[in-house]
């Protein structure tokens, strides 16, 4: 059982995040983020090329920071392999020593740097996650013996403010019934948006981790609303960093207020947060100071 899943069962409330692998091989920049957030943090998701944007496989990079001492989170998107490689990557992730996964179903290759690339979907990520839980039990899924089972703490995503909230529930449920153990939601930005997804989902024993992107401006909020499907900054909250635009010292303490508020709120109905910092993992140990979430 992999520390995160060890605190996640002992009913603490977890705090993870997330870095992008670069693209290329200079991982300095990326192990200097990770070191800064060692004590900070549960656990750091590593993204599989975000945005179909090509990048360093996530499995690697997470082998060397648990050499570092830091807990990994890798991430799968079922765009880029077929159900033969999935499975075997999942594996070799298990044999490198990563027993924290999130399956997603990935971004269009259209939408980014090689847009001639073809998406392979496959398989849907709750097939994948059906999947890995049955490598957990030493076979794979068409039910052939594995020789030596993996130890998978099982993530997937889900989304509490799309707008076709039934549909989401119903996509959360069967994750939850094709084994996931964890959840990493969207950004939230009011508690409502949270409730409801929880009171629809029911999700039980299934550690559900609230989303949270700390405000860098009301720019950047702005821009959230228009381009992130099932994200909405409440236009008083827009208001508030507009009113200390231009003040980077205020911005940032803004900011920092504002996502302590948000994680405070949510923390009565969730089992943890996860932090998406965009550039500003440095910020992260003040947001959980605000949050008083400190690591002692």
């Amino acid at each position: 059982m992999s520390p995160l899943a060890r605190r996640i069962r002992a009913g603490a409330f977890v705090v993870t995040t997330e870095l992008t692998p670069p693209k290329g091989t200079d991982l300095s920049d990326l192990f200097a983020k990770a070191d800064g957030l060692k004590g900070c943090v549960d656990g750091i998701n590593l993204t599989e090329s975000p945005r179909a944007r090509m990048a360093v496989e996530p499995t690697a990079v997470g082998r060397l920071l648990l050499e570092r001492g830091c807990e990994p989170i890798v991430q799968f998107t079922m765009r880029d392999r077929n159900r033969i490689a999935l499975q075997a990557d999942v594996l070799g992730a298990a044999v490198l020593g990563i027993s924290n996964v999130v399956f997603m179903g990935g971004d269009d290759p259209k939408l980014g740097d090689h847009p001639e690339a073809k998406g392979v979907f496959d398989i849907t990520a709750v097939e994948l996650l059906r999947a890995a839980r049955e490598m957990n039990a030493g076979r794979d899924m068409m039910g052939n013996a594995l020789q030596g089972a993996p130890s998978l703490f099982l993530g997937a995503t889900a989304n509490p403010g799309a707008m076709d909230l039934p549909r989401e529930v119903d996509n959360t449920r069967r994750k939850i019934d094709a084994g996931a153990e964890f959840l990493q939601t969207q950004a939230l930005y009011d508690t409502d948006t949270l409730a409801r997804f929880v009171d629809a989902v029911k999700p039980g024993d299934v550690a559900l981790l609230a989303g949270v992107i700390p405000l860098k401006s009301g720019k950047m909020a702005r821009w959230l609303n228009d381009n992130v499907p099932g994200i909405c900054v409440p236009q008083a909250l827009i208001a508030e960093m507009d009113a200390v635009a231009g003040d980077a010292v205020a911005e940032l303490r803004t900011s920092i207020d504002i996502a302590a508020r948000i994680i405070t709120a949510v923390r009565p109905l969730c089992a943890g947060i996860h932090l998406m910092t965009l550039g500003w993992e440095q910020h992260v140990p003040a947001i959980l100071r605000a949050s008083d979430l400190t690591r002692g």
